[in-house]
């Protein structure tokens, strides 16, 4: 095992964590004497966590702020900030971070808002940059815009998501995942339209490539991308897993769907995260609610998923999971614990509960590097 540092919620989101926290065991025994060791840095509801490819920084979304931080490794188990909160949209979610480490996307769940915000060469947020040549055609010829039409895209954000179904009513845009893709585009959810997004980076930001529309009411929330090339999305509302495969041309599709669990509660369970062993042969969801752990195992070339296995997570309200190491890291947004699990290396099961620790709203595990 090794040490993690551990996202969660504050007070102003209903939560006590005072920061950005490790989670340590002694050496040697770490699997049995894992422990809350405090805030490496505090700083309000830094809810989901990402390493920067190659140096020692972490950023966070701060989900109450609306904004993003860089921290930078400052010794033994501290972090310190590195430049100021940069603004992003309401409720920023997560964040993804470039393999070449050149910007990160953070995903906005409340205003459904993309963005993409560079990064320079020390690993510091560089905040996106109005359009130039739109300012200086204002500044010449005036702002003849039509007062009645949409409001202009702030820089650094993707074009905002349009229901394809056109219902109205309570459907909005909820942004909430981003996995960057092999071929340098991007690819987000949008859990309130039920889009999957695929994005081409430019200079001025994010622009829109193509979507995939799932069922109605689905909810996709989160995605990993399989060693097979395929992306696999897991739904909050409908309690399945798409797979989506990359044609020739480059557009993306479903190609497949399965339950998370035959017994899943559709309107009683949430998945949350869906995480894979390093080898790709099995998924795993957390389902809120139940409060268990579903495992999938993969079959064909990537593209079929088979419900092998559900199993008690330990913790109330699941919020994210890892697979470390063998086992399996789950954080109890409710509980306020985190639980290990072995897991079968064969089958894919979840074994049961190892060691179980008290944890200040956990929300995001993020190995140290």
């Amino acid at each position: 095992m090794t040490r993690f540092w551990l996202g969660g919620y504050g007070p102003a989101m209903d939560g006590s964590a005072e920061g950005i926290g490790l989670l340590a065991g002694d050496e040697g025994r770490e699997a049995s004497t894992l422990a809350y060791r405090g805030a490496a840095v505090e700083v309000p509801s830094p809810s989901w966590l990402a390493q920067h490819p190659t140096l020692d920084i972490v950023y966070a979304a701060l989900e109450g702020d609306s904004a993003v931080q860089a921290f930078v490794r400052a010794g033994e188990g501290v972090l310190a900030p590195l430049g100021a909160p940069a603004p992003v949209g309401q409720y920023v979610c997560h964040v993804a971070v470039a393999p070449n480490g050149s910007a990160l996307i953070a995903s906005c769940y409340g205003d459904g808002r993309v963005v993409r915000l560079g990064l320079d060469a020390e690993g510091r947020i560089v905040p996106a940059k109005a359009d130039a040549a739109a300012a200086l055609r204002a500044a010449l010829f005036g702002d003849d815009a039509d007062p009645d039409a949409p409001a202009p895209t702030p820089p650094g954000d993707g074009v905002a998501a349009v229901d394809p179904y056109g219902m109205g009513g309570d459907r909005v845009s909820h942004a909430h995942a981003a996995v960057f893709l092999p071929d340098g585009r991007v690819a987000t959810t949008d859990l309130g339209f039920d889009l999957v997004r695929f994005w081409r980076q430019s200079g001025s930001g994010l622009v829109l490539d193509h979507e995939v529309v799932l069922p109605v009411g689905t909810g996709p929330r989160h995605m990993v991308l399989h060693p097979s090339g395929h992306l696999h999305v897991v739904t909050e509302y409908s309690c399945e897993v798409f797979t989506l495969a990359r044609a020739a041309d480059g557009t993306w599709s479903v190609v497949s769907v399965a339950l998370t669990s035959p017994i899943a509660e559709v309107g009683t369970d949430f998945p949350a995260e869906l995480a894979r062993t390093r080898d790709g042969q099995f998924l795993y969801t957390a389902l809120r609610g139940s409060n268990t752990i579903a495992a999938l195992r993969v079959r064909g070339g990537g593209e079929a998923l088979e419900s092998v296995a559900l199993a008690d997570s330990g913790v109330d309200w699941p919020r994210h999971h890892l697979v470390h190491e063998g086992k399996m890291l789950v954080a109890g947004q409710r509980s306020d614990t985190i639980t290990l699990i072995d897991l079968d290396e064969r089958t894919g099961a979840p074994l049961g509960v190892r060691h179980e620790a008290q944890v200040p709203t956990p929300t995001h595990f993020l190995p140290v590097r």
